[in-house]
């Protein structure tokens, strides 16, 4: 007799399986196995929150389209929001700054040219919005935009007292950017952000059917946000001895390993969509995910470092993490605008993103 997997088993497949690596996380960190805990607590991140997500995808089905977007929007990159804060209540401001950064550059360059990769490998040519496609642009060129001023407001000056009041705002700017940005995708101009419905599948059963409920969502929800601010504390406390131990320097497994981890589920979602020729969908998981980093998580670190950690972090981030995403979001600027895309393009997003991996772990 075939031994059948449960549902949710099935669902999720090899990211179930990583659950262990939450209780090992555990075990590994109450016997100081380093560099283990830092590990553990990576691996164990990723199904958390792909459940994370699952949950807010069935939340947004149910209350529609308009609730449904803010409910992405706060919880698309809650796993990072978690661990930058965890980083930041330990005063490790560094790598906070390295994750923001490794978060943009990675969606624009890793996921988006991941994305035209697989799809061009399948499809020969592929089409998307070119609106929707440029606002996002523009939005994250205003957020390199916001990483570029503070910089130059650093060394063109020596009011280094101010960089706190400057930090906070230019947050305030950007935290209004971004809300308005909702209501152009959400309300004004919703039609350029219709997204591509899957063609219905006569194996499965109608959608309402598998409709999680409301109490399943929220509990889904508080447990994998709870046990993901738990091992965020674990990764936190232990990344400067995997730094040493991998003799790695810090800001390198800010901007690359913990970024990646904190977007891991989304960064999968967007290829399997590209896959599918849905590149508007693609574009929007990638491009939408970066320019909430750069107007929503960013400004709201810095708004919380005022209430906790030892001090408010400001916003001058180091002149190679500037450059990096002002390189970014040139580039995009040459693939997003024409609305359409091919597997090269994805090939040379991703050499852009592995020449800077590559920089950066070599930057002491």
């Amino acid at each position: 007799m075939a031994l059948k997997l449960p549902s949710w088993l099935k669902h999720f497949g090899i990211l179930n399986i990583m659950l262990i690596f939450v209780p090992l996380t555990v075990v590994a960190s109450h016997l100081e196995w380093h560099p283990f805990p830092f590990f553990f607590a990576c691996l164990g991140i990723v199904p958390l929150a792909a459940w994370m997500g699952r949950a807010t995808e069935h939340l947004a089905e149910r209350f529609g389209s308009g609730i449904g977007g803010l409910l992405n929007a706060t919880f698309g990159n809650a796993a990072e929001l978690i661990i930058a804060f965890a980083a930041l209540r330990a005063g490790l401001h560094d790598i906070v700054k390295a994750s923001i950064t490794g978060s943009i550059i990675g969606n624009i360059l890793l996921v988006l040219g991941a994305s035209m990769l697989m799809g061009g490998l399948r499809f020969n040519t592929q089409s998307f919005n070119r609106t929707a496609a440029s606002t996002s642009a523009t939005l994250l060129a205003l957020g390199a935009i916001s990483l570029t001023v503070p910089a130059t407001f650093h060394v063109a000056t020596k009011m280094h007292a101010n960089e706190d009041e400057l930090a906070l705002g230019i947050s305030m700017i950007l935290f209004v950017t971004y809300l308005l940005s909702l209501i152009f995708s959400l309300k004004t101009h919703k039609h350029l952000y219709i997204r591509q419905a899957d063609p219905p599948d006569v194996n499965e059963p109608p959608t309402n059917a598998k409709l999680w409920t409301l109490r399943k969502c929220v509990t889904v929800l508080l447990v994998t946000t709870g046990l993901t601010a738990w091992l965020s504390e674990i990764l936190v406390h232990h990344v400067e001895h995997a730094a040493k131990m991998l003799h790695m320097n810090p800001i390198f497994i800010g901007l690359i390993v913990i970024a990646i981890i904190g977007n891991a589920a989304e960064h999968s979602s967007a290829v399997i969509m590209a896959m599918k020729d849905k590149m508007d969908l693609a574009l929007g998981i990638a491009l939408g995910s970066g320019a909430q980093i750069a107007l929503f998580v960013a400004p709201l670190l810095v708004f919380l470092s005022f209430f906790f950690g030892p001090h408010p972090m400001d916003l001058n981030f180091t002149p190679f993490e500037v450059l990096a995403v002002v390189v970014s979001v040139i580039i995009l600027s040459y693939v997003a605008t024409d609305g359409e895309c091919n597997w090269m393009e994805g090939v040379q997003l991703l050499a852009v993103y592995a020449i800077l991996g590559t920089a950066f772990y070599f930057a002491a």
